[in-house]
């Protein structure tokens, strides 16, 4: 009769200092994955949006390959769970599910918009104690995903949680806020934002992979694992299914969008 395999994952490495994780986010046009072990970290940016379907498992293998490592080593899985686009997160999801599901480990969901505050942290403030910033990212359509965070402590606040903005309806909220303004939605919209002039502004991301990798192993340290079956997206339109008509003037949105200039 064969004995029981010896236990893996996180029961068998709970240490923070010594976990083996994997994170990767796909809510955006750039694809981010990292990795990190005892022995070192790994990251890649890459490009995403509807790449990220068939480039994500290959990317992962390869910092897994570089890191010497297979995924059974693996103690927990950390994905971006959104807001983000429609296929992103479905891709972001299934994949942190189904690699979780099969090693027997959890996953650590992560919040999109978050992981672009702590790359603006980085940016505009690695050393103070406190910073505040509203994550507004282009959701097409001249709407806006959007929170605000505030760094304290060593940690990550929530001060307003995710939710999708017309610009009309991010302008009343953002205009005067404290803090700086991160996010792809500053290039996508300009002054139509309604910011005022003095705050500070962190068009683009400087290292999303690393940001991510970041609060994976915050999160890994504050125990916050949950079941692969909880690795869920979280969408903020009120409808997901759309008609063909409405398909084709989305498509016709993102079209112009890409088109303007920005």
């Amino acid at each position: 009769m064969p004995h029981p395999s010896p236990p893996r994952g996180a029961a068998a490495r709970a240490s923070h200092e010594t976990a083996r994780l994997l994170a990767f986010d796909t809510s955006t046009e750039r694809m981010a994955v990292a990795l990190v072990a005892p022995h070192g970290a790994w990251t890649a940016d890459e490009p995403g949006g509807a790449l990220a379907s068939a480039a994500l498992l290959p990317c992962v293998h390869a910092l897994l390959a570089r890191a010497g490592m297979a995924l059974a080593d693996l103690d927990a899985i950390a994905f971006g769970r959104g807001p983000g686009a429609f296929t992103g997160l479905r891709t972001s999801c299934a994949v942190a599910q189904g690699l979780a599901f099969g090693l027997g480990c959890p996953v650590l969901p992560l919040g999109s918009l978050l992981i672009v505050a702590e790359d603006a942290r980085i940016q505009r403030a690695p050393q103070d104690a406190a910073f505040e910033v509203d994550v507004a990212m282009d959701a097409r359509m001249e709407e806006v995903y959007a929170g605000r965070y505030r760094w304290t402590e060593g940690r990550w606040q929530e001060l307003a949680a995710p939710a999708l903005y017309t610009l009309e309806a991010f302008a009343a909220m953002a205009a005067d806020g404290p803090g700086a303004v991160a996010g792809s939605a500053l290039a996508a919209f300009g002054e139509r934002l309604g910011l005022a002039p003095q705050r500070a502004r962190v068009p683009t991301e400087h290292e999303r992979a690393a940001a991510l990798l970041r609060l994976a192993q915050a999160a890994h340290a504050a125990g916050e694992g949950v079941d692969a079956a909880l690795a869920l997206p979280l969408y903020l339109r009120d409808k997901v299914a759309l008609t063909t008509r409405e398909r084709e003037a989305v498509r016709a949105a993102r079209d112009a969008a890409a088109e303007a200039p920005r």
